[in-house]
C-alpha cells in the first residue's frame, strides 16, 4: 500500500508529510525539496490547513455528544455472507452479548434473511437493507421497494456503498435518488463515501469524498435521518486501516464541507462513522478521534463477540473526553 500509517506526533519529518500527501495535490511536492527554507514553508502551511480542518467543529460540538441523539452509531454489514444456520448463531451471539446503551446498533443482513433476523434479534438492535430502489415498486425485476423494506421492519439501508459504486456501477445521481427516495418513506440512510487508492494517490480524497457528498446534498430533503459513513475503497476487506490520524482528518474535513455547503446545524448534528477494515483491535483508537461517532462494520460484524467489542468501542470516547 502506497499510504504510509504514521503519527502526527512521532516518526521522520518526510514520514509525516506522507501521511497527509494522499488528501490534497499541493502536498505531493513536499519531500521532493533539499531547501530547509522550502521544506520549512511547505510543513508550515500543511500543518496549517490540518488544523483549521481539525478544529473547524470545535466551538459548535461537544467530545462526547456527537449528535443530536447523542449516541455513537455502530453498523454491522453482512454483505453476500451467511446462511439460515450461520445467520442464526450470529444472532444467538448477539442477543446474549453485553453492550453498552449509548450507541445505536444496526446491522444490515442479505435481503433474504431479513425477515429471520428481525424475528429472532433482540429489539436492542436495528435492521438496515444494503440496498433499496429509487421509487415504489412495480416491474424493476431484481430490486427491492422501500416499502417492501419497511414492510419487513426495516428501520435504514445503506446507500452508496463502494462495492455499489465501484462493481455494480450505481453513479452519484442514481445514488441521491436513492436517498431521497427513502428519507421520503421514513427510512434513515447511512450514506457511504470513500476514495480508491489511486484517487487518494492522486491527492484527490477530499474531491471524490466531496463529490460523492455533494449528490447526497444535492438530493435530500433533510439530513435529520442521514449518517455518513466514510469508507476509504483501499481500505475495505483488504486488511488496511487507516490510521486514526488519517480518518480524523477526512471526517473533520467532511464536516468543514457540511458546515460551509450546507448548515453549521447539520454539520454539528450529523454522525460520521467510519469503516475500513475495523476490527476489535483498531476500533478503540479510532473511536478516540474527535470527529469519528462510530463505524460501520463489515467482515468483524459476521462475528457476534468481535462486533460487540466494536460496539463497546464508546467506552474509549467516553475516557477520551
Amino acid at each position: 500500500m502506497a499510504v504510509v500509517s504514521t503519527s502526527l506526533g512521532g516518526g521522520a519529518v518526510f514520514s509525516h508529510l506522507t501521511h497527509f500527501s494522499g488528501l490534497r495535490k499541493s502536498f505531493l511536492k513536499l519531500d521532493n525539496s533539499n531547501s530547509n527554507s522550502n521544506l520549512t514553508h511547505s510543513l508550515f502551511h500543511a500543518v496549517n490547513s490540518h488544523l483549521r480542518l481539525a478544529s473547524s467543529n470545535k466551538g459548535c460540538r461537544g467530545v462526547v455528544t456527537m449528535a443530536s441523539s447523542g449516541k455513537f452509531f455502530v453498523g454491522g454489514n453482512w454483505k453476500c455472507n451467511g446462511t439460515r444456520d450461520s445467520i442464526s448463531k450470529l444472532v444467538s451471539d448477539l442477543n446474549s452479548a453485553t453492550l453498552e446503551s449509548d450507541v445505536d446498533v444496526v446491522v444490515a443482513p442479505p435481503f433474504v434473511y431479513i425477515d429471520q433476523v428481525k424475528n429472532s434479534l433482540s429489539d436492542r438492535i436495528e435492521i438496515a437493507a444494503q440496498n433499496c430502489w429509487t421509487g415504489k415498486g412495480g416491474a424493476f425485476t431484481g430490486e427491492i421497494s422501500v416499502e417492501q423494506l419497511k414492510d419487513l421492519g426495516c428501520k435504514w439501508v445503506v446507500l452508496g456503498h463502494s462495492e455499489r459504486r465501484h462493481i455494480i456501477g450505481e453513479d452519484d445521481k442514481f445514488i441521491g435518488k436513492k436517498a431521497a427516495y427513502a428519507l421520503s418513506e421514513g427510512l434513515g440512510v447511512i450514506a457511504c463515501i470513500g476514495e480508491l487508492l489511486e484517487e487518494r494517490e492522486a491527492g484527490k480524497t477530499f474531491d471524490v469524498c466531496f463529490q460523492q457528498l455533494k449528490a447526497f446534498a444535492d438530493a435530500v430533503p433533510s439530513w435529520d435521518n442521514v449518517v455518513i459513513a466514510y469508507e476509504p475503497v483501499w481500505a475495505i476487506g483488504t486488511g488496511k486501516v487507516a490510521t486514526p490520524e488519517q480518518a480524523q482528518e477526512v471526517h473533520a474535513a467532511v464536516r468543514d464541507w457540511l458546515n460551509k455547503n450546507v448548515s453549521a446545524d447539520v454539520a454539528s448534528k450529523t454522525r460520521i462513522i467510519y469503516g475500513g477494515s475495523v476490527n476489535g483491535g483498531n476500533c478503540a483508537e479510532l473511536a478516540k478521534q474527535e470527529d469519528i461517532d462510530g463505524f460501520l462494520v463489515g467482515g468483524a460484524s459476521l462475528k457476534g463477540p468481535e462486533f460487540a467489542t466494536i460496539i463497546n468501542s464508546v467506552t474509549s470516547k467516553k475516557v477520551a473526553a
